[in-house]
């Protein structure tokens, strides 16, 4: 079994043409479709910066009202997002040559992750530094929660609901996160919107074996051989989604002191969270071998394909009929 590297992968979005209307291309081998998505909403960073951008905000001078957020990482961040074609620079000044950051049609079509962040975070995690965003259907005008279902029959697409897994470009090696950036700093906690998402996926490791669980791993052994990471980490990381509660331990079925992890109601609600990414990232980049994760809906037979649907009305979300605004 081929196991990840100890160090991130070399490619930087610098090396790679990012369109901002057209998927990038990958080339053979190198850092799948997971691996670069993870490397970007596994940043809680760039997720803060981007829930602004949802909400309107354009300019360098509003992100560093809004966020703890120092000059150089601020500066970091929006050039990574802009080179990885999240972001266009565009010139809104030209004596003093001031330029603000505008969501391109990539940028854009992130929305579907950041709804169901909020939606989870909202439900399953009851503390905030402040409150998250109001999300509103402008078709039925109430508030929602997202509701994952397939495109191609309407249901609704729970984990027990998919099979699949590892398609052409699809190894654990390859899905390490491509991300050069550093996280934040326990000084900057109080920004944390995303507390508890930034545990689950703000570390390689940490998706890693939450991608191994969604494929059906149980056991210590198994996130083990899967994911190859060291011991130490792997026991770590199962302790951490314990305490969390997205996580439950019981007794193995082979032997009582082999213990098992299997998802709570908590765990299995995380799913649109990563189906939605999933979902954007392969849409946007493109292994040459192909798709690094193929599933079918087993309701219908279909290749998965994901949308987003209001639990009010269970009318389709489009972007341009969800409000989203700070609370109050």
């Amino acid at each position: 079994m081929t196991r990840p590297p100890t160090t991130l992968p070399t490619e930087t979005p610098q090396q790679l043409v990012h369109p901002p209307d057209r998927p990038t291309r990958l080339p053979a081998d190198g850092t799948n479709a997971v691996g670069w998505t993870l490397g970007l909403i596994g940043d809680e960073w760039n997720l803060l910066i981007l829930r602004y951008a949802m909400l309107g905000v354009r300019r360098y001078g509003t992100w560093r009202q809004e966020l703890p957020i120092s000059h150089a990482v601020l500066t970091r961040r929006l050039n990574v997002l802009t080179e990885m074609g999240i972001f266009e620079r565009v010139e809104y000044q030209k004596k003093a040559k001031r330029f603000e950051y505008v969501l391109t049609r990539r940028g854009r079509e992130l929305w579907p992750v950041l709804l169901t962040i909020w939606a989870w975070e909202a439900n399953w995690v009851p503390v905030h530094p402040e409150r998250l965003p109001r999300m509103v259907h402008r078709t039925c005008g109430q508030e929602f929660l997202p509701v994952l279902t397939c495109t191609a029959c309407g249901q609704p697409a729970r984990a027990a609901d998919v099979s699949g897994g590892f398609g052409p470009s699809g190894t654990w090696s390859r899905s390490v996160p491509a991300a050069t950036t550093r996280r934040r700093s326990a000084s900057a906690e109080g920004a944390g919107m995303f507390p508890e998402t930034m545990a689950l996926i703000g570390n390689r490791w940490s998706a890693a074996l939450l991608g191994a669980a969604f494929q059906g791993a149980h056991r210590f052994r198994d996130f083990e051989q899967r994911l190859g990471a060291p011991p130490t980490i792997i026991s770590d990381r199962l302790r951490v989604f314990c305490e969390l509660g997205v996580f439950t331990q019981t007794p193995g079925s082979e032997r009582a002191d082999w213990q098992s992890y299997h998802f709570t109601d908590k765990g299995r609600a995380f799913y649109p969270v990563v189906m939605t990414a999933i979902d954007w990232g392969q849409r946007w980049f493109r292994a040459a071998e192909g798709p690094a994760l193929v599933y079918t809906h087993r309701s219908c037979g279909q290749d998965l394909q994901t949308q987003l649907t209001c639990d009010h009305c269970a009318g389709l979300l489009r972007g341009t009929e969800v409000l989203v605004e700070n609370s109050t």
